[in-house]
């Protein structure tokens, strides 16, 4: 198992950094949030030819092979510049649509995913009617998946989007599922692939965590450098400096279980990932909002685009509490050598996009 990135990673996630830096993700977001979404989807198309969404695509639909732990190396550097937008629920779109056993669907749609002519959006079955940003996403899948697989449905929704609710997050637009639409598929299949979407789309909202908390660090480490009280920077208190430590270390806890979970692909360990990543980026929200004072929460200040993001991408595509149970229920009980059955998933697991 190697735990580092190679030179082309490297030099991937330099890439990315590069023109997302470019782009001036702050502004993007503010306008993603204002209603306006072109620059966000005219910086989606170059991500698109960055090769970002064809991750979670097959070669044989114009993709360049399902690459998660590349996928987890892009997604740290989405969440580590803000940038607003369907990102996660395109990625799970992309395995869901290619692991329907049907390839038409799969044929139809998937070049234009990993193109990044077209984002998409998705709800899995559950108690949350919200899909998130389907006033901006060219597609919209609902997987209904019934109380039993042979009474799943995936349908591509048509029809007028509700009004964008609020969020924490201004950037996250939540809009109603239109109902009816055309059946894409049906049967045990669309349920099996929309489990694979979950694991993949719990993998990349953590990954989007991690580079959140990231973010949010690096911004509070230089900001306490800079702000002086009694003559002397912040940082320099003890205090700030055990803040800091300890929002690095659950961090740098979170980074070798997110890319482990990208080699194995276990539930277990994705959910691992997810709580972890999470759980970090949410206390580096909570230290970077008391160490910047009463700036933190302005929004003038480009910080509380990544202030804002961390809980909901803590809650999103399965709480803490859903990812614990998870992680419970996929390891093997004393006395015996196998995983639990069933334990894929745990108990009352959110399927919604949060």
């Amino acid at each position: 198992m190697k735990f580092l990135p190679t030179g082309e990673q490297q030099a991937f996630t330099r890439s990315l950094d590069a023109l997302l830096t470019a782009a001036d993700t702050p502004s993007v977001a503010r306008a993603w949030a204002a209603g306006d979404p072109a620059p966000g989807r005219a910086l989606w198309t170059r991500l698109g030819g960055a090769g970002v969404f064809a991750l979670a695509v097959p070669e044989l639909y114009d993709g360049l092979g399902q690459r998660p732990v590349e996928l987890a190396l892009a997604f740290v550097e989405l969440g580590r510049h803000a940038l607003p937008g369907p990102l996660v629920e395109t990625a799970a779109t992309a395995v869901l649509l290619a692991g329907l056993g049907d390839p038409a669907p799969a044929k139809r749609l998937l070049p234009g995913i990993a193109s990044g002519e077209v984002a998409a959006t998705l709800r899995i079955a559950g108690s949350d009617p919200f899909v998130l940003d389907g006033d901006a996403a060219e597609l919209v899948l609902v997987a209904d998946l019934g109380e039993h697989e042979t009474a799943a449905r995936l349908r591509l929704a048509s029809g007028p989007h509700g009004p964008a609710r609020a969020s924490t997050d201004p950037a996250r637009r939540l809009t109603e599922a239109p109902v009816g639409g055309e059946i894409l598929a049906a049967g045990p299949d669309v349920a099996r692939a929309a489990r694979a979407a979950e694991s993949w789309a719990r993998l990349a909202t953590a990954a989007q965590s991690l580079g959140v908390g990231l973010a949010l660090l690096d911004r509070t480490v230089a900001y306490a450098g800079q702000r002086t009280q009694f003559g002397v920077a912040i940082g320099s208190f003890q205090a700030v400096k055990h803040r800091l430590a300890d929002t690095l270390i659950a961090l740098e806890f979170a980074r070798p279980l997110l890319f482990g979970a990208a080699l194995t692909m276990t539930p277990a360990d994705i959910a691992a990932a997810k709580v972890a990543a999470g759980e970090a980026a949410y206390a580096a929200a909570r230290t970077a909002l008391q160490v910047h004072g009463a700036v933190g929460y302005t929004e003038e200040l480009d910080l509380s685009w990544w202030l804002r993001k961390a809980r909901p991408l803590r809650d999103a595509w399965g709480t803490p509490s859903q990812c614990r149970a998870a992680v419970l229920s996929g390891r093997p009980s004393p006395g015996r050598s196998d995983p639990a059955p069933g334990g894929d998933l745990g108990p009352g697991t959110d399927r919604a996009a949060g």
